[in-house]
């Protein structure tokens, strides 16, 4: 019976693998090999224990430039008390490093010594003096590094399963050895199905899609110890497929299918492998990646090579390497699994879950005050920023069907804490400056997180403390005045700083050539055309919905009115690709995606910002950024901006 997206919760995916690897003897080290000790070594995990075969250093060494000495004879030496010692019968020049002749016990600093000729007078060959004189007496041992300081013959330099640094590459070659027996990569074949699929360099026309989640994997696999090797797109045909996955698994130990791992017609990997060996499962309670295919592919002389399906989408295709490939082959070096640095968060919005599925969600982290916050980042299996953006990730268990706002979550991170700790959050209005601005904190220690939640939704996020600062361009109906009125609606107990930020035009983004002939608003609403909208609580809605009232037409009259999205670029996305005739957003964004721009109105866009983090060390960059010439010509490159008020003080 064919195993086919049954869901089975993860656990018992991870046992059903593990069971086979046991039956198949895969269970540990695939083999090793004795390597050159050089620096192509770092990385390598150490399969066989490495002892000393010499002692480090393995004899008594000077420690120092200076005079060996018996210490008995230096007793009672002072300042007012010198003790003159004769060369050769009982001092000795050495150079660090050289060995201690036998009848000496110390060496003494050739700074603490004064030379002497055989008259008693300062001699001008400091190294071959007749004789030195002494000021201090000297202890036992002093400034010698006796045999084995470091390591002794037989003592255990590595364990098996330690991943080499470059200083563990010195403490092998210290103990006497010039090669080490480390675990043998294992080889690992990436297979992209799809007859959509274009190589990267090639231009791909609409219906076409990049083909680069074999880059993304292959570098996860080498990162991780590996050998990855990938195979040329392979087109969705069930021949030509199972062709490539019979060749690989004759010369590699596992194999990894990209897509194909689905329920289309032209999903043919769980097939395959259930033609050329055994399906283990199809269908794991995660997501992202819940179509996951775990097999196992006898080659022709018997040996077993485990074989996954890896899906398409390219952060499940991610996800699976982390959950399942990594292990493996962590288990196949004998090391142990890459570890996670774990913070506990608090969740900046409520979230949904599917409720029979563990859910891996991407999250921003960030210190605001005293606390850690998670910001949940855009959940799209296709959305591959959302990793890129991503400071680690949260698993939401199967049966919760989300979270609340506020709830404590653990996270895993993918940056270190120092990093976390530099990180300026903020959340509100979307500006193409604000990317700008971010590249240009990069360089001053700082790193930017921004979060699209619109000009309500900052102020919001002001309120409750899960942010720095917050973008915003609210236009007041009644005095028609930007942004200040709405600080005593929304932020009665905040005391809140207004800088400004840039001046921008906000208009119609149309099609090239704006082939409808659309002049302003009311052509859209009058002539049914279709619209795309931001979201509620968005500045750029708050301005249409006002100068929908102020022409007199109802909302519900303009089509498309309910369709939203997040961002200038999303809006501008969705008129390029015809699902709309139009939207309102920032010049900018119609130059990026080569869109027509007809503008309408003057804004003003600010940073609110609590004051209690207006004068905090961590924004200081961001205020002397805000000065900066190099960031206000790269804002002016831009087109719609003018920065006359940039960095102005409109509250304090």
């Amino acid at each position: 019976m064919t195993i086919y997206l049954k869901d089975i919760p993860l656990e018992t995916a991870q046992a059903k693998l593990d069971e086979a690897l046991k039956l198949n003897g895969l269970d540990g080290i695939l083999g090793t090999e004795a390597i050159p000790l050089d620096e192509k070594a770092v990385g390598r995990v150490v399969a066989e224990p490495v002892w000393a075969k010499i002692s480090s250093p393995h004899y008594h060494a000077s420690a120092m430039d200076g005079f060996a000495v018996r210490a008995e004879e230096t007793a009672g030496a002072s300042l007012t008390n010198p003790v003159i010692l004769e060369l050769g019968a009982q001092a000795e020049y050495l150079d660090t490093g050289d060995p201690l002749p036998e009848k000496f016990n110390a060496v003494i600093m050739i700074e603490a010594t004064e030379p002497l000729n055989k008259d008693g007078s300062i001699s001008t060959a400091p190294r071959k003096p007749n004789s030195i004189r002494i000021r201090q007496a000297a202890a036992p041992w002093q400034h010698v590094r006796p045999m084995g300081e470091d390591m002794i013959q037989t003592q255990l330099v590595h364990p098996t399963g330690k991943v080499l640094s470059s200083v563990d590459l010195g403490a092998i070659a210290g103990s006497g050895h010039q090669q080490v027996v480390a675990a043998r990569k294992p080889k690992v074949a990436i297979i992209p199905t799809g007859t959509e699929l274009v190589p990267v360099g090639q231009k791909a026309e609409v219906g076409e899609i990049i083909e680069y989640n074999s880059i993304m994997l292959a570098a996860q696999i080498n990162q991780w110890g590996g050998d990855a090797s990938r195979f040329e797109i392979t087109a969705d045909e069930y021949d030509l497929i199972r062709s490539q996955v019979k060749k690989a698994v004759e010369k590699f130990d596992l194999v990894l299918v990209n897509a194909g791992s689905s329920a289309g017609s032209e999903d043919f990997t769980a097939q395959i492998v259930e033609d050329l060996g055994e399906l283990l499962v199809h269908g794991i309670a995660i997501r992202p990646g819940h179509p996951v295919i775990l097999g196992v592919i006898k080659r022709d002389n018997g040996k077993a090579v485990p074989i996954i399906g890896v899906p398409g989408y390219p952060v499940s295709a991610a996800l699976t390497g982390e959950i399942f490939v990594e292990p493996l082959i962590a288990r196949w070096l004998g090391r142990s699994p890459v570890y996670r640095d774990e913070i506990e968060a608090e969740l900046t919005r409520k979230i949904t879950s599917p409720a029979g599925d563990d859910d891996f969600m991407r999250v921003a982290v960030g210190r605001v005050g005293e606390r850690t916050l998670a910001a949940p980042l855009s959940r799209g299996a296709g959305v591959i920023s959302s990793l890129v953006r991503a400071d680690g990730i949260t698993v939401i268990p199967k049966g919760s069907q989300g979270e609340s706002e506020g709830t404590k979550v653990n996270v895993k991170l993918y940056r270190n804490r120092k990093e976390i700790a530099e990180t300026i959050f903020m959340i509100g209005s979307h500006d193409m400056t604000i990317d700008i601005l971010a590249q240009f904190l990069a360089g001053r220690g700082r790193r930017l997180v921004s979060a699209n939640a619109g000009s309500l939704g900052g102020l919001a996020a002001l309120r409750k403390g899960y942010a720095h600062l917050a973008g915003i361009h609210l236009l007041d109906p009644r005095s028609g005045e930007y942004n200040l009125p709405y600080l005593d609606e929304y932020l009665p107990d905040t005391p809140v700083t207004i800088i400004g930020m840039v001046n921008r035009k906000q208009g119609l983004m149309v099609q090239k050539g704006n082939p409808e002939k659309i002049r302003d608003i009311a052509d859209v609403v009058n002539r049914g055309l279709r619209y795309v909208n931001r979201q509620r609580g968005a500045g750029t809605r708050i301005l249409l919905d006002y100068e929908l009232e102020q022409l007199g037409l109802d909302p519900g009259d303009m089509l498309g009115y309910d369709q939203v999205e997040f961002t200038h670029l999303n809006i501008a996305a969705s008129v390029v690709s015809g699902r709309a005739d139009c939207g309102l957003g920032i010049a900018a964004a119609a130059q990026a995606l080569e869109l027509d721009f007809i503008p309408l109105y003057d804004e003003q866009y600010d940073l609110a910002i609590p004051s209690e983090y207006y004068q905090d060390e961590l924004l200081q960059p961001l205020m002397d950024t805000l000065q900066s010439k190099d960031l206000h010509d790269a804002i002016l490159s831009l087109p719609g901006y003018s920065i006359e008020n940039i960095g102005n003080l409109w509250k304090e």
